[in-house]
């Protein structure tokens, strides 16, 4: 039988002597039988929280989850900690199906994995009546909200758990929730007198860069050569047809890449995250459709290549980064092209105004995430209602950006789109106001005699590039607008105030930023381990990648790289040493304790 008492299931099961953070208190809470809604970083332990209640209380703890691509790996992950885990969804054939609740009817496992839609199928329900329920544990339950980035209809019939079985306790768990998120999952999963538990949101060991388009494909390749060759990352596209073609050129620039999109078909998408969680160093260039649940621990960077929608998005996309603490790069290139594209698609969206209106909110934050000029860390955490102070580990904070008076620069742009509405009745795209800024006479600027504007030439004093970032600017304060089939620029209701001098406009300078000089392997793969340390460290990754290929699972599953540097760091000679090592539970002990001391012993030549 399980150990009963909390910290003898952390220490014997999972090989951890201490709880972090709040940990402590949710687990002794769920324990006692009482509801909790928690929210808490990704790579924050939040699984904790309901395994060891789950393995604590009489009964199975039922987790609903979304991510049936990931249960496999999540019930393989279990079991190797010697925990008796299981689930049910829609890629199981009857057999297995059977077994599974045969299991689970006889007391015979822990923990159940069911997919939100298995519970509208009524020979679900009937099972779950007829065995005994530890608790119920929804994750991402951030899912529930219709205003949120992933909304699952599904999930907003998890209340009804309560009404079924309402003396089974229910943890709700969730990465990522602005305070309107927060209150809408307690309300929509009937947890508002819930117990609730908000950590903070900081990930310190992520380095958030934002950068100015100029070649991103170039960008991105400069920035893992440099910084993260060898390196597992995510790189997040908006369209399916660009992430095709950055995984191809990534390839082609001999980076190991592959695509990762819902147009894909099922077995490919299945393959390729298979070799993204069990090979190391794989590139996926994604959608948003890949990352939710991806438990790899060291994923080394997540890039973006296009803006995301909202800073919830964004802030759950690269939290993906680091989950074992180590130091990771959180990177995105932002170009003007961006926020005219996210304007036209919230112009296209359907829904009714309050809908658009929603998420021109969301963009309007992630906008001034991008144009900050002060910490990025403190504008993310502010975003979801957290103090926080100058963190040194940003953009912001290691090559602080310059402002400088961009008013007159500012009136020159509204000016050339007021003239050319008022005298011409015509509207263009920022390409065209660039040039006739700077006095460029193109084909189309003779043929609609824009040379002989006013205007014409009045912006020598900036470059082409430096135009569109003042308009850049311009359309993120939403000082100018664009609409219609071709996306051209719009006067707004404020332009008049700058117009009339009015309102000054400070305006951000795009530094010149360029990937650092190369380190080879990216400092997180050594950090802090003597050299000596480092040979055994790469042993051990080796002796754990054999293992794992052995065995068809991911090689976090069977031990984390921060497990591997202690064991390297400390040299144990006996099972005893070993044992007392962070991450190295009675079941891995048994199984690999062996192996280690005798990988630790041989000869390094």
């Amino acid at each position: 039988m399980a150990p009963r008492d909390p910290a003898q299931v952390l220490h014997q099961v999972f090989g951890y002597d201490d709880f972090r953070g709040d940990q402590r208190e949710i687990v002794e809470h769920v324990s006692g039988g009482g509801d909790a809604l928690v929210l808490m970083p990704t790579g924050g332990g939040k699984s904790l929280c309901y395994q060891i209640p789950a393995l604590v209380r009489d009964g199975v703890g039922v987790v609903v989850s979304p991510l049936i691509a990931l249960m496999q790996d999540q019930v393989d992950a279990l079991r190797a900690l010697g925990v008796r885990a299981g689930f049910l969804n829609s890629t199981q054939g009857p057999d297995e199906r059977r077994d599974t609740e045969r299991a689970f009817l006889a007391g015979e496992l822990d923990l159940l994995y069911l997919a939100p839609e298995r519970l509208k199928v009524g020979s679900t329900v009937d099972l779950l009546e007829r065995g005994t329920i530890a608790l119920f544990a929804i994750d991402e339950a951030h899912c529930v909200s219709q205003w949120g980035h992933d909304f699952r209809p599904d999930y907003l019939m998890l209340s009804q758990l309560h009404q079924r079985w309402p003396d089974v306790p229910r943890i709700a768990l969730t990465a990522t929730a602005t305070r309107a998120t927060h209150a809408e999952i307690a309300e929509r999963l009937d947890l508002t007198a819930a117990k609730h538990f908000v950590a903070s949101f900081d990930r310190p060991n992520i380095q958030y860069r934002i950068v100015a388009k100029a070649e991103e494909r170039r960008q991105l390749v400069e920035l893992l050569r440099a910084e993260h060759a060898g390196d597992a990352g995510i790189v997040y596209c908006l369209s399916r047809r660009k992430v095709e073609q950055v995984a191809e050129f990534l390839t082609a620039q001999g980076i190991t890449a592959l695509p990762y999109h819902a147009g894909l078909e099922a077995p490919v998408r299945a393959a390729n995250q298979a070799r993204f969680l069990r090979e190391d160093g794989i590139v996926m260039v994604a959608t948003i459709a890949f990352g939710m649940g991806i438990d790899k621990p060291d994923v080394r960077f997540v890039a973006h290549l296009d803006l995301p929608k909202s800073v919830e998005g964004y802030y759950q996309e690269t939290g993906r980064a680091g989950r074992d603490g180590l130091p990771s790069t959180a990177w995105l290139a932002y170009g003007l092209g961006d926020v005219v594209q996210q304007r036209k698609m919230i112009d296209d969206s359907e829904g009714d105004l309050a809908h658009r209106r929603r998420l021109a909110q969301h963009l309007d934050a992630m906008l001034a995430l991008c144009e900050t000029v002060e910490c990025r860390r403190v504008n993310l955490l502010a975003y979801f209602g957290q103090p926080g102070q100058a963190c040194g580990n940003c953009d912001t904070c290691l090559t602080p950006p310059q402002t400088w008076d961009g008013t007159v620069a500012a009136q020159k742009v509204l000016s050339t789109v007021w003239r050319l509405k008022k005298e011409r009745n015509q509207s263009f795209g920022a390409g065209q106001i660039v040039d006739i800024l700077v006095g460029k006479r193109t084909p189309k600027i003779t043929q609609h005699r824009h040379d002989e504007l006013s205007v014409f030439g009045v912006g020598t004093e900036l470059r082409d590039v430096e135009w569109r970032t003042v308009i850049r600017q311009l359309l993120a304060r939403e000082l100018l607008t664009v609409g219609g089939a071709y996306q051209t620029l719009s006067l707004t209701d404020a332009s008049g105030e700058v117009l009339r001098g009015d309102r000054d406009v400070a305006l951000r300078r795009d530094p010149e930023r360029r990937a650092r000089a190369s380190r080879g392997r990216s400092a997180a793969a050594t950090v802090a381990l003597p050299a000596e340390a480092a040979g055994v460290f790469e042993r051990l990754r080796a002796w754990r990648g054999a293992a794992a290929k052995e065995q068809g699972v991911p090689a976090y599953v069977i031990f984390h790289d921060a497990t591997l540097r202690e064991i390297a760091t400390g040299a144990p000679t006996t099972l005893a040493e070993l044992g007392r090592v962070n991450g190295v539970g009675e079941a891995k002990l048994a199984r690999y304790g062996d192996q280690i001391l005798e990988t630790l012993a041989a000869d390094p030549a």
